[in-house]
């Protein structure tokens, strides 16, 4: 299957930084597989709101201890897709979610992917003459009285040296940018933080976002630097409640779909919240899978693997001879005549079984044509082998990303007319329950 391109170009990403004070170039892959996903122009979307829960009437000023959620604006798109085999070309659904934060003072609004598979907040720059920067929003940096510029390590600028910049590359193309520091802004949580602005970016893939960037949510050692991670700064602020944040996705406009910062909502549950510690070397949100399983049976086809939890990326994705075996035993018909009777896919994480229905991991097309969605993606070690799960997921289970004890909660998502799915339990004293507190009801 062709479709690698942009979807998932960047899951070997490695960031070399210089040691060196004052580089002139730092060359990084950043990951932007998620990025043609968004490209979405001309479909109707739900209009992106912050929406603030504090402990005070206010809405002037956020208090200590804050809770706030966005509405994320969702946006689908038909991807022209050739399957290699067969020689067929068919549409792919892709779904994508952002919202809006602000930079500088006085506030400029920009729309990002709240991204959990990079670390840096990345939008173009004023002085970014490409048309890919032309075509969206960019930040003016003359206008903003609380902005200054920093090396892209973070560190203040020596006098009489010039700022560094850094170089994003990927497969079919660049950004060039610098880096400074200024308010940072989701709803009325603020915080100072470092940012990268392109100075330059290719035309493609750009030019056709929907979207002006990203704020990537990743733990804070993905990052150029801890002042480069939005969600720490917040945390060390103290402007949470707590220091996580839980993402909610719909596919239905009954719903709308949202990311909490500093608390989780057990209204979007449908199960406990099981949680399961992060890799802590990775700097993704990085947890081990157990084994596959199809109708609750584990099938020994990736025991010990891993998986990023990625809100950026459109599907699911798995190392090449995962996914070969896999399409071997689900034996999908492509005139989709077995497709009431295929399995449920699954996932052993934390001694439970996260199952995916059919329609999670097969592309239906209008005119009966029926193949699994899964992407082949090989990561090399020490990163990979690895596995990402995406939006098809997501859509599936409610997400908590908890900063403080690197962990990630996994519940069964209550959607609009729907029933839940269950969750198997394979190995009871592997099982990780959310702390009480934090499914009480405030």
């Amino acid at each position: 299957m062709v479709e690698q391109f942009e979807e998932l170009i960047g899951w070997d990403k490695d960031i070399s930084r210089s040691d060196r004070r004052n580089p002139t170039e730092t060359e990084m892959r950043f990951s932007i597989h998620k990025l043609i996903t968004l490209l979405c122009t001309g479909f109707p979307c739900i209009t992106a709101v912050a929406l603030e829960h504090s402990s005070s009437n206010s809405v002037a000023k956020v208090q200590l201890g804050s809770t706030l959620s966005v509405v994320l604006e969702r946006r689908k798109a038909k991807a022209k897709v050739v399957h290699s085999s067969l020689s067929r070309t068919k549409n792919v659904h892709k779904t994508a979610y952002f919202g809006k934060l602000t930079i500088g003072n006085p506030k400029q609004a920009f729309s990002v992917v709240f991204d959990t598979g990079s670390a840096n907040l990345m939008v173009p720059s004023e002085d970014c003459k490409s048309t890919a920067c032309q075509s969206h929003k960019r930040f003016q940096e003359a206008s903003s009285s609380t902005v200054h510029q920093v090396n892209c390590d973070g560190s203040d600028i020596k006098p009489g040296t010039d700022p560094d910049e850094v170089t994003i590359t990927f497969g079919t193309g660049h950004i060039t940018g610098r880096c400074l520091q200024d308010d940072v802004c989701i709803g009325n949580l603020c915080a100072k933080a470092a940012l990268i602005v392109s100075t330059d970016e290719s035309r493609q893939p750009f030019a056709s976002f929907a979207f002006d960037g990203v704020l990537g949510l990743a733990l804070e050692k993905m990052s150029q630097g801890p002042m480069f991670s939005v969600m720490s700064r917040l945390s060390q602020g103290q402007s949470l409640q707590r220091p996580l944040f839980s993402v909610f996705l719909s596919d239905t406009d009954k719903e709308n779909s949202e990311i909490t910062f500093g608390d989780m909502k057990k209204e979007h549950m449908a199960s406990e919240v099981y949680w399961v510690n992060v890799n802590p070397t990775s700097g993704y949100w990085e947890v081990q899978i157990e084994d596959i399983t199809l109708d609750n049976k584990p099938q020994k086809l990736c025991q010990e693997c891993r998986v990023a939890v990625d809100t950026g990326t459109s599907q699911i994705a798995g190392p090449t001879t995962v996914i070969n075996a896999l399409s071997s035993l689900l034996n999908v018909q492509s005139d989709c005549s077995n497709y009431k009777s295929l399995p449920k896919l699954g996932f052993i994480i934390g001694g439970l079984v996260l199952n995916l229905a059919p329609r999670d991991y097969i592309d239906k097309s209008d005119d009966d044509y029926c193949d699994v969605s899964l992407m082949s993606l090989d990561v090399p070690p020490p990163k990979g082998p690895l596995f990402v799960f995406g939006i098809p997921f997501l859509q599936k289970y409610y997400t908590v990303y908890d900063y403080n004890t690197s962990r990630v909660g996994f519940a069964v998502a209550k959607h609009a007319d729907e029933e839940p799915a269950s969750l198997i339990e394979i190995h009871r004293e592997t099982q990780r329950k959310a702390a009480p507190s934090f499914l009480e009801p405030r």
